[in-house]
């Protein structure tokens, strides 16, 4: 899991610090000996893509780390219900608190790939490239996008930095779009222009005025394939707002680079993941 921006050590230590509180797992404290090694097997209870196993198994090694961990599967792998995802064997005490932390981590990022690979495979054959949006969860954008690039999309912007995008209220402010655009490229930020539009007439001005790629917002499919066509190529294209499942394919189909789905991250449900755990046997 390769996140060189992400601080993985401090992720794992505030999500067990939030589940452990100041007691620690005192249903486990009380109930399991201390000495005890369990065995578990993790698998996925409904099919899914997968993403996050790295990071669910340091959940475990942070609280014990001579646990063994086998995962037969990879990041981005696509699996049928009841596929094993990880084999562990360590102390019980340890696995049993680490647990809830590991499984709400992979079955948040695994569900965010599978919807992406489903919105992926909608559009297959039709040219067009799956975006993610800024839409994520507030602290896991890194890991949100992660997991939407394990599902097969593209990233768009990480943060705010990473590109200029105008967009229908920068376009209010300016009194318009080619003002807009102007204004951004007077300000040589270095970094790409892309500006929203919403109708067709917005266009030409865009282009006349430097924009470097056109967001397409709300558009139906007629009206994509006209803005298409007077584009004719000049720049990249990307489709926007209110795309579900049913209606990306014919989005797609109308000729656009991209089309981007805020809800891939923003209303993606965790899939089914569950842990299965056996005492080992103490050697006498």
């Amino acid at each position: 899991m390769s996140l060189p921006e992400f601080d993985a050590a401090d992720f794992i230590r505030r999500v067990l610090a939030e589940d452990m509180g100041s007691g620690g797992d005192v249903t486990s404290a009380a109930t399991i000996d201390p000495d005890a090694r369990f065995s578990a097997t993790m698998n996925c209870r409904e099919p899914i893509v997968v993403a996050g196993l790295d990071l669910g198994a340091a959940f475990f090694r942070a609280l014990n780390a001579e646990v063994r961990i086998d995962m037969p599967v990879r990041d981005g792998d696509q699996v049928e219900a009841g596929t094993v995802l990880m084999r562990l064997s360590g102390h019980a005490r340890a696995m049993l608190t680490a647990e809830r932390s590991a499984l709400n981590t992979l079955q948040h990022l695994s569900g965010i790939a599978t919807l992406t690979r489903r919105y992926v495979q909608a559009i297959a054959g039709t040219g067009a490239i799956l975006l993610d949006t800024r839409k994520t969860l507030p602290g896991l954008r890194l890991l949100d996008k992660y997991a939407a690039r394990m599902g097969g999309a593209q990233n768009h912007r990480m943060r705010l930095d990473d590109g200029v995008l105008i967009k229908d209220n920068h376009v209010a402010v300016n009194g318009g779009v080619a003002q807009a655009v102007r204004r951004a490229r007077d300000a040589n930020t270095g970094l790409q222009i892309q500006v929203e539009v919403d109708r067709i007439e917005q266009i030409e001005p865009a282009l006349a005025a430097g924009a470097e790629r056109l967001l397409l917002d709300n558009m139906p499919p007629a009206v994509l394939r006209e803005a298409i066509a007077l584009v004719a190529g000049r720049v990249p294209t990307e489709a926007s707002g209110g795309v579900i499942l049913d209606t990306i394919r014919g989005i797609a189909e109308t000729g656009v680079t991209y089309v981007s789905v805020g809800r891939v991250t923003q209303s993606a449900p965790a899939v089914d993941i569950g842990l299965d755990f056996a005492l080992e046997a103490v050697a006498s």
